[in-house]
């Protein structure tokens, strides 16, 4: 199955091109006071190693927006100003290098000030994110109104004023806390508009319950080839985020971070310690720059054999040694304490 995408508006963050038929990018956020520029910058090379592509920062104040101008000069990644409440942020972000603002039409919806920014954000030529939470979005003491009906809504009505100042290099954002108000809203919104979506969940809960549902929500909405970029939301690590966003886009095929890992859940007829041996070597791996192969570390003869012949490389593990497979085929029997080795070295050559 190919998932065929949704043809948007194409838009550049820095470098970054969000829409049209590009790959669907990677975003986080930093989650320290962006007023303190050394914690910000490594926690945006943290990221940055992880494979996030735009990192947002908040600008709650003077001093996090005077920031950004150190910020911007060091750092890897394209800079988005996350503005709410004082457009007067918004307008020193802008000066101070962001690359992107987002603005919030829950908090910031005087056409005066709306305006000021636009003007601001057509002289940097950079764009506009219309992000959209359920948590502050307007008319939500309104019954009888979905809350997917009360995000799109808002989201056109700003849409519309922005467009009136002949502004068009906007992202949209419509991100509620229960997954399945956030499919329903991307789903009306991609309908109505041709702008790019940056996909989310927000205020998952702990980590665990936030990836399964931003990776519900998501997988949900790429499938239906609705999406350009993607956070997932998580009370964690910042680049937690990233590792799951990038697992996300690799279960669907849209993207591809080197070497893709199956294994067996285990069972009573598992005979070595498969859950250690795999924690193990997804850590080697993921610091090593591979092209992308499939590999198989499988733990009994039910599934092991087929699943590794199918891999570019795998192994069927047995009472202490696995058989090595490799395009299909199977190689020679291997020891349990010295299958990494093996592995990283045939995938080495395998790259060559």
């Amino acid at each position: 199955m190919v998932i065929k995408r949704a043809r948007k508006k194409i838009i550049k963050v820095g470098k970054i091109a969000i829409g049209g038929d590009n790959p669907v990018v990677i975003q986080s956020m930093v989650k320290v006071k962006s007023s303190d520029a050394e914690s910000a910058l490594r926690q945006i090379a943290e990221l940055s190693d992880a494979g996030c592509q735009i990192v947002r920062l908040a600008v709650k104040d003077k001093d996090d927006a005077l920031a950004f101008k150190k910020i911007k000069r060091k750092s890897k990644l394209p800079l988005v100003a996350d503005i709410h409440f004082d457009y007067r942020l918004a307008l020193m972000a802008i000066d101070c290098g962001a690359d992107k603002v987002r603005l919030n039409p829950g908090n910031i919806y005087k056409k005066s000030e709306v305006m000021e920014v636009v003007r601001a954000l057509k002289s940097a030529r950079i764009p506009l994110r219309i992000g959209l939470n359920s948590g502050s979005v307007g008319g939500t003491g309104l019954r009888g109104v979905s809350m997917p009906d009360k995000l799109v809504k808002s989201a056109l009505e700003y849409i519309k004023m922005i467009e009136g100042y002949k502004f068009r290099d906007i992202i949209i954002s419509l991100k509620a806390s229960n997954v399945l108000d956030t499919i329903a809203s991307y789903r009306k919104i991609s309908k109505l508009c041709d702008y790019p979506l940056h996909l989310g969940v927000t205020a998952t809960g702990a980590s665990f319950a936030g990836v399964i549902k931003s990776s519900i929500a998501l997988g949900a909405l790429l499938l239906e080839g609705i999406g350009d970029t993607i956070r997932v939301s998580l009370t964690d690590s910042p680049v937690r985020e990233v590792y799951a966003a990038k697992a996300i886009l690799e279960s669907l095929d849209l993207r591809s971070f080197g070497p893709k890992l199956i294994s067996c859940p285990t069972c009573g007829r598992c005979e070595v310690d498969l859950v250690k041996l795999v924690n193990a070597f997804e850590k080697r791996v993921s610091s090593l720059s591979l092209r992308p192969i499939k590999v198989a570390l499988m733990g009994c003869v039910v599934n092991g054999p087929g699943e590794a012949k199918e891999a570019d490389i795998g192994v069927a593990f047995g009472k202490r040694s696995g058989l090595l497979f490799k395009a299909g085929k199977p190689i020679r029997k291997i020891n349990f304490s010295e299958c990494s080795d093996i592995l990283i070295k045939e995938m080495e050559n395998n790259d060559g």
